[in-house]
């Protein structure tokens, strides 16, 4: 093999590790974008299940609470 042909199959496989490095940052960036939006979901259920968990802000869970009838 002559050094044209190895600068050649070096500039192939460098073009080639270039472009799966993109889309490894790419697939990384979809990735972080998506455990953000995850985080916040979870933040806003949190928030959420608190809020339904407290009878009116007086701090009284209803789960504790008897039921109407008794």
């Amino acid at each position: 093999m002559n050094l044209e042909d190895r600068l050649i199959a070096l500039e192939t496989k460098i073009t080639a590790q270039e472009d799966l490095l993109d889309v490894l940052n790419q697939t990384v960036y979809k990735q972080h974008k998506k455990i953000d939006e995850l985080e916040n979901l979870c933040i806003t259920l949190t928030r959420r299940l608190a809020d339904t968990q407290y009878n009116d802000g007086s701090g009284a869970l209803l789960a504790n609470e008897k039921p109407p009838h008794y």
